[in-house]
């Protein structure tokens, strides 16, 4: 079994090309996801008050963290919204504010609300000061002005807001669906076509002189899965390490768990894929049959889009029946759900099971063709 895991690093080294474009295409492919669900909403706005207060005005209005303020001209605005660029503009004034749209959209409606919110807060502080001027004079006013300002920017008290989570409460992260998607999905390529090899070599009649040799059958077939898992593994590892550690993308402190958890998952599409081997008879069967099954099992998995959003009953009936599925569950289950390794015994189960049952359906069909 050494000599064939040491021949097939051999071999490795010599053409890692496979490897390295699956590895480029998972990360190009969910950044560019990543990058377009992340979009922010620009909104335009323009005023003729001093740049100190504009700027204080759209401060407070980002600390919603809904859309993204920009200051322009007036001509620029009016453009941006007419052209249908932009789906509202501001003009924000003293005690006011004008909202520019082209046509009512539920964004639209939100940008007045914000806005709204705002202007009611800076109102309601000016009237308690007008109010305490008008009563007790200059100097308490400004004394009351800055206590406002000192309790705006450092509060006696939080208050901190919680959703109430049930069971079946849904959270879709977008930027992990990608990443979790894209890298689950191109890794069947990866350790398919490492798989493939033992039919390959079958057909040369490589097995047939090994055979001769001091190693046993088992071991060769030991060696070729152990090395498909291999690079299987540390290719989807590697992936996520260059996620975590170079684009900083966060794993919610449970980077190292989710190592651990890509063991089942990638141990089940070592299966399948000899399995997929073990019915095909030739290289045109096998390049025909992967992208079906691999395109198929991504759809039904969730790899594409979340399982959360999909209503039919019959395809989340067929997305039982895939290790792509429990896959997704196990990563969005650590990183985005927070569940614990007991949590997530049952999909790590399944795996398990479909690994043991295909590993042992595609060995015993390739030992039935050969006799």
């Amino acid at each position: 079994m050494i000599g064939v895991l040491t021949a097939k690093l051999r071999l490795f080294i010599r053409k890692p090309w496979l490897f390295l474009m699956v590895s480029i295409l998972s990360v190009v492919f969910a950044m560019l996801i990543s990058s377009v669900n992340k979009q922010t909403i620009v909104v335009p706005v323009y005023s003729a008050l001093p740049e100190s207060e504009v700027k204080e005005i759209i401060r407070s209005l980002e600390q919603y963290n809904l859309f993204s303020f920009k200051r322009m001209k007036k001509e620029e605005v009016e453009k941006l919204v007419g052209e249908g660029k932009a789906e509202a503009g501001v003009e924000l004034k003293k005690d006011d504010f004008r909202i520019i749209v082209a046509s009512n959209t539920p964004n639209s409606y939100l940008v007045q609300q914000t806005v709204q919110k705002v202007y009611a807060k800076a109102l309601q502080s000016k009237s308690i000061i007008d109010q305490v001027k008008e009563k007790q004079g200059e100097s308490s006013a400004k004394q009351v002005a800055k206590s406002l300002a000192e309790a705006k920017n450092d509060p006696v008290f939080t208050i901190e807001t919680k959703h109430f989570r049930a069971d079946e409460t849904v959270i879709i992260n977008s930027k992990m669906q990608s990443i979790f998607g894209s890298v689950l999905f191109f890794v069947i390529y990866t350790i398919a076509y490492n798989v493939f090899n033992i039919l390959m070599e079958k057909r040369n009649g490589i097995w047939d002189r090994m055979i001769l040799s001091p190693v046993k059958k088992w071991e060769m077939y030991a060696g070729n899965l152990i090395y498909s898992f291999a690079t299987g593994y540390i290719q989807v590892a590697l992936i996520f390490a260059v996620f975590h550690f170079v684009f900083d993308v966060d794993f919610s402190d449970k980077f190292w768990f989710v190592l651990v958890l890509l063991i089942p998952y990638v141990l089940a599409i070592v299966a399948i894929s000899i399995f997929i081997v073990g019915i095909v008879n030739n290289e045109q069967q096998f390049h025909a049959v992967l992208p079906l099954v691999s395109v198929s099992m991504a759809m039904l998995g969730g790899a594409y889009w979340p399982l959360e959003i999909v209503s039919s009953d019959a395809l989340l009936l067929l997305s039982k029946f895939v290790p792509v599925t429990y896959g997704m569950d196990l990563l969005k289950g650590a990183v985005v759900y927070g569940y614990s390794f007991s949590d997530l015994l049952y999909p790590m189960s399944i795996l398990f099971l479909m690994a043991v049952v295909f590993m042992g359906l595609g060995i015993n069909i390739m030992e039935r063709k050969r006799a």
